[in-house]
């Protein structure tokens, strides 16, 4: 009995201790946190709505094929003959569940201009290189699209190095190449959108996008989705942004020929990311970056996906910031560390304060205890009960864009498999949000003080912000990727047969590109 009575006293103090000032002011931080993201999430909302609308508005208005531009006369043969030349280059690691419909939706892409595709990979041992070209033979004629065997990477990360023999190889005339990663799933209009708003203002420097995840139902997959969807208000601004993401990059091509900005030096002398090191290359040179309404990618997460996998994830999104080029990119990453730390667990602390508050509400409710030994604890609990009001909120706003977001890439893709919100588990995400915030701070620590990272098989060591070891050992390394759940490793990988979306993939592109153009 002393033992139980002990317990209560130390829950009741324990929550008398968190109504003093600064835990008042932590779990109000909480709530603010929660009703800031709420807003941001619902601006974002509001930009892709708008979107909808105006397509919508659109087809009413006559103009079926709105999903692909705004008019109409955009789709005439003698504006389609003047569109730019661009090369898509896209770095390939691994094959997996669901790289073949990405491949797909990426190279039946409606552009109406000359367009040539390349894929890129390490070695012919790549899973990946069998599987892509075998689709690229099921597509001959109908594409322009190669493999090109990049070789090793010596003095950047390997994604950056293929990107650059990427680069390298494209066609002389290209005047854009967008770089695309394997694991998003694209529009047939977005490489039409990217070069329209790119023709509009020469201005950019970059044009940009960003993933919608679709969960695969494990507590790993749920915590990606919960991990990027901050930064997702950061690209639904409808034109300039600071943000960018590597999945979807388009650029001018010349910026590489000629290293304008240093963009190739600085990528490829000890560079590990290719989108924060671009961005911060844009910040430095007062370059501008812009990400289109529509710019939203089906990103489907590998069903398989592990707790442990997920946290290598983690790992590699907080290593990026031990990497930089400059003194103010050090300073920069630096902030984002300390402030991402801050509000991480800023975010996490209230709950564990509010679950002392409820707990210690229950046992009063239970013993029976006077009003005086409970004038604290009540106010405790309506610090909780307003925090549950908030995280509701939250949750409710991030279930908005998602709708809309699924929404508005059902109607840019017309012929694809209908995404669906039903199959969101948002308790699981609640959970995710506290497991995500709860391990950020501990990750970055961890990569702050390793200084090294394995990224698909391949350990990267970073001295001064650059790469300057790279170790390969197939023995000592993951077999599968981290968010596609792709084999790393194996001379070949199955492919499906052909199907009823195979043909209309084939159809699309000889819609797109009923000609073959020279190179």
């Amino acid at each position: 009995m002393s033992a139980l009575h002990s317990a209560d006293s130390f829950l009741l103090s324990l929550s008398r201790a968190f109504c003093s000032p600064l835990a008042v002011f932590i779990q109000i931080q909480g709530c603010v946190i929660c009703l800031t993201l709420a807003i941001g999430w619902a601006f974002a909302a509001y930009v892709r709505k708008r979107e909808i609308n105006r397509i919508e508005d659109g087809i009413k208005g006559g103009n079926s094929f709105a999903f692909l531009c705004h008019d109409i006369n955009e789709l005439e043969h003698s504006n389609q003959v003047n569109l730019p030349r661009v090369s898509v280059v896209m770095p390939l690691k691994g094959f997996g569940e669901h790289n073949l419909h990405n491949w797909k939706s990426q190279i039946t892409s409606l552009y109406g201009g000359p367009i040539e595709f390349l894929f890129v990979v390490e070695s012919t041992e790549d899973p990946a290189y069998h599987a892509v070209s075998q689709l690229i033979t099921e597509f001959k004629g109908d594409v322009d699209a190669r493999v090109i065997v990049a070789g090793l990477s010596t003095t950047c990360s390997q994604k950056i190095h293929n990107q650059l023999v990427g680069v390298e190889n494209m066609h002389k005339d290209s005047k854009y190449v967008l770089f695309l990663d394997d694991d998003v799933r694209f529009h047939p209009g977005s490489i039409g959108v990217l070069t329209t708003e790119m023709e509009k203002n020469p201005e950019i420097f970059i044009q940009t996008g960003y993933p919608l995840d679709l969960p695969s139902g494990t507590l790993g997959s749920y915590c990606i989705y919960e991990y990027h969807m901050p930064c997702s208000m950061g690209f639904a601004t409808g034109g300039k942004t600071f943000f960018l993401w590597g999945g979807c990059m388009m650029m001018h091509a010349d910026d590489f020929r000629h290293d304008n900005y240093g963009v190739v030096s600085g990528l490829r002398d000890g560079g590990y990311s290719d989108d924060m090191t671009l961005a911060a290359i844009a910040g430095a040179q007062k370059r501008l970056i812009t990400s289109p309404p529509v710019a939203v990618f089906p990103h489907p997460i590998a069903s398989d996906l592990t707790f442990s996998r997920y946290w290598n994830y983690l790992r590699k999104q907080t290593f990026v910031l031990e990497s930089y080029i400059s003194t103010v990119n050090w300073l920069m990453n630096r902030a984002l560390f300390l402030t991402h730390f801050y509000l991480s667990w800023g975010f996490v602390a209230p709950y564990f304060m509010a679950m002392v508050h409820v707990a210690a509400a229950l046992q009063i409710y239970i013993k029976g205890y006077s009003y005086g030994e409970t004038t604290c604890t009540s106010g405790g609990l309506l610090l909780a009960i307003w925090l549950a009001i908030c995280t509701f909120t939250e949750l409710l706003s991030m279930w908005n864009l998602t709708r809309i977001e699924v929404q508005l890439c059902n109607i840019l893709s017309p012929e694809a498999p209908k995404l669906s919100l039903d199959y969101y588990n948002w308790s699981m995400i609640f959970v995710a949000m506290l497991v995500d915030n709860f391990l950020y701070p501990i990750s970055a620590f961890w990569s702050h003080f390793s200084q090294t990272i394995n990224w698909s098989g391949i350990r990267y060591n970073l001295k001064n912000g650059k790469i300057h070891k790279i170790e390969r050992n197939k023995d000592k390394g993951p077999e599968f990727t981290d968010l596609g759940g792709k084999h790393l490793y194996g001379k070949k990988a199955a492919t499906p047969k052909a199907s009823l979306l195979g043909s209309l993939g084939r159809s699309l592109a000889h819609w797109h590109q009923p000609k073959k153009y020279d190179v």
